[in-house]
């Protein structure tokens, strides 16, 4: 593509008829009767949070998911309407602030509901939805006598329960019995609630490897993540579901100098590499200030089809890698996708730095452009962060300070 709307010769392809494929791949493969939730937390795994919003509602999602307050209050901000979970706690004294904009909040402790009271204004409900930790060990209800002591504040006028969720720690490993113990769990305690007559429109409980897995776990509504972005929670998943899902992000950028460098010549901070012989060196300009982290020193990247490797170490703005002969400056590099039969996938990424495959795009930092496809046509670039007039009085703060 033509590179220089962008500034600089790196970007993310983003196609968002992927995304919107992938959902419906997977609503085809669930009961009509579950509900769809979207995750599109940490900026939608890094693939553009608003952008995959507007894809997934398009495909019929019924919710979506945000990890903090600020990221539901972009959404709304700009024009989404659908529900909206919040699922790290928000602060109570932003309890307002959550009705104001209709989102929905996750909570699991007394002593919030308790401060909470101390900012709530006027009688229009809060919409939650409960969190038990079944097993996980991060956040949320750990028995019922915690639940116990929480209802007289839970059945207040103003409370809306709308649902009860937990999250599993091995739903995409090949051994269920830690996932069978949690699931098991939740059940108990889904059933307990509803005996104690508490109004609860909706249990969820699967994440995209559950989802994928584990029909039991469907409950009234799925929390879908990675799924949605054609990523397989894991490689024993991809090879037993039948649903096919398309990875939906790739990553380029295009040799910005080639040189040749006598044997003996060294390349890169502390002279980390050095030629053993004469070498065509190519820089690529992405660092690890775009979130190309120094981890993925000794992974390689594709140039004319072929794997090239990195060399050296990796710098806040480009590195260095070794090519078999002279490329011309501007010739295409993919990083993460597709270059002729090779492919470097994010789950070679990950295995490369121990991680998991969302990780790597959720790396990459708001240096790097993002150009939205849809059908083959370009449909939005995305090239600077929004910048937005500071609250403070800057000038005059440092001046008061001299």
């Amino acid at each position: 593509m033509d590179t220089s709307i962008l500034h600089r010769d790196t970007w993310l392809e983003i196609h968002l008829d992927k995304i919107e494929n992938n959902i419906k791949q997977l609503r085809e493969y669930l009961p009509p009767y579950v509900k769809f939730m979207a995750a599109v937390k940490a900026d939608a795994y890094g693939h553009g949070d608003l952008q995959v919003a507007k894809i997934a509602l398009k495909a019929n999602v019924d919710a979506l998911a945000v990890s903090i307050l600020s990221e539901a209050l972009y959404l709304r901000k700009n024009g989404i309407k659908a529900p909206i979970l919040v699922l790290t706690p928000i602060l109570p004294s932003d309890v307002n602030i959550a009705i104001e904009y209709d989102i929905s909040i996750t909570v699991f402790q007394l002593s919030w509901l308790k401060e909470m009271r101390l900012y709530k204004v006027g009688r229009k409900p809060l919409k939650i939805h409960l969190k038990i930790d079944t097993g996980l060990g991060r956040i949320g209800l750990r028995n019922k006598e915690e639940l116990e002591a929480m209802l007289p504040l839970l059945t207040k006028e103003d409370i809306v329960i709308e649902g009860v969720y937990t999250h599993f720690a091995t739903a995409n490993s090949k051994n269920s019995a830690y996932f069978n113990k949690q699931l098991e769990a939740f059940s108990d305690m889904a059933q307990w609630i509803k005996s104690e007559g508490l109004d609860v429109s909706i249990f969820h409980c699967a994440n995209s490897a559950a989802a994928l897995k584990y029909s039991n776990s469907f409950f009234d509504m799925v929390r879908i993540g990675v799924a949605i972005f054609g990523i397989y929670p894991s490689e024993d998943i991809r090879k037993t579901t039948p649903v096919h899902l398309e990875s939906a992000l790739s990553l380029h950028s295009k040799l910005l100098c080639v040189k040749k460098m006598k044997k003996g010549s060294f390349v890169g901070y502390d002279t980390a590499y050095e030629t053993k012989s004469n070498e065509w060196i190519g820089t690529v300009p992405i660092g690890y200030a775009d979130g190309w982290f120094r981890c993925f020193q000794g992974f390689h990247v594709l140039v004319d089809g072929q794997e090239m490797p990195i060399i050296g170490k990796i710098c806040m703005d480009q590195f260095m890698v070794r090519l078999p002969e002279k490329y011309a400056i501007g010739t295409p590099v993919v990083l993460i996708g597709k270059d002729g039969s090779n492919e470097i996938t994010l789950e070679d990424l990950a295995n490369h730095i121990g991680s998991v495959p969302q990780e790597i795009p959720s790396m990459i930092t708001y240096r790097v452009p993002k150009v939205y496809y849809y059908k083959g046509k370009i449909v939005e670039v995305l090239t600077e962060r929004s910048w937005q007039p500071s609250k403070y009085p800057f000038n005059k703060a440092i001046a008061d300070a001299k």
